[in-house]
């Protein structure tokens, strides 16, 4: 793909991922870009670390944001076919027992442990974190309250959230600004639980930012899929806005 071709797509679609793999705290890890100062660390969804999108999707992050980008595994090496989520043929899939090997309780040690990290032994001032779906839940633990004294993070993203419940929204440090990307159809973010989100940020006094995506659909921001009416524009629109969200919130 040319330059000029990227420009006009807003995404390459067919790049190849520039970055590097490493460790953050005693995860692997995706790393683009080298500035020492900011750092942007994205929470993967059901596709794992591994998955071409999300690492170009870390590019054009470290890129357009001038960010460093760590993209960790946090499914312990484990990774998913991605053809059965591309296609939403989840019956091919166990994922009752892989959610229960890689549940919150699982995982959040580690998802602190990482953003912990990228302060104390990395030396970012400014830190971001974006998360998809499953990573949704992670970035709002990462905002949390409980973290104020020490904060793991000084703004976040998250779209398409999934595994997060209103207690989540409830313990939002109100220091930390929010945003999130809301697809109009989606099974795990409800239309109960969108009200509750914009609702309870308001009462909390919280600086966010609620972009909705008309016709989208649950994992619209990381698939990508060319065979879904306006999937790729949802894409490129929630890329966009996150881009300028951590552009100016990490400053």
């Amino acid at each position: 793909m040319t330059v000029s071709e990227c420009c006009v797509q807003g995404f390459t679609w067919d790049g190849t991922p520039a970055g590097r793999t490493g460790k953050l705290a005693s995860n692997d890890t995706y790393i683009t870009g080298d500035n020492p100062d900011k750092a942007i660390m994205i929470i993967h969804d059901l596709f794992g670390w591994t998955f071409k999108n999300l690492r170009l999707l870390a590019d054009h992050y470290a890129r357009e944001t001038g960010a460093t980008v760590y993209l960790p595994d946090f499914f312990g090496g484990e990774v998913v076919a991605p053809e059965p989520i591309i296609e939403e043929r989840f019956a091919e899939l166990n994922l009752p027992a892989f959610l229960q090997r890689n549940s919150r309780a699982a995982r959040e040690p580690e998802i602190f442990a990482c953003a912990r990290a990228l302060r104390s032994e990395h030396g970012f001032r400014k830190i971001g974190a974006a998360g998809f779906c499953y990573g949704g839940w992670a970035c709002l633990r990462l905002a949390a309250a409980e973290h104020a004294s020490a904060p793991l993070v000084d703004a976040i993203s998250i779209g398409h959230p999934s595994l997060t419940v209103e207690a989540d929204i409830d313990s939002v440090n109100p220091a930390i600004p929010v945003q999130v990307l809301a697809p109009e159809f989606d099974h795990a973010f409800t239309a109960e639980l969108k009200v509750y989100t914009f609702t309870t940020l308001q009462k909390l006094g919280v600086t966010f930012d609620y972009q909705h995506f008309p016709g989208a659909t649950h994992a619209c921001f990381v698939r990508g899929d060319e065979k879904k009416a306006g999937e790729r524009a949802a894409m490129i629109r929630g890329k966009n806005a996150a881009v300028n969200w951590f552009k100016e919130q990490l400053e």
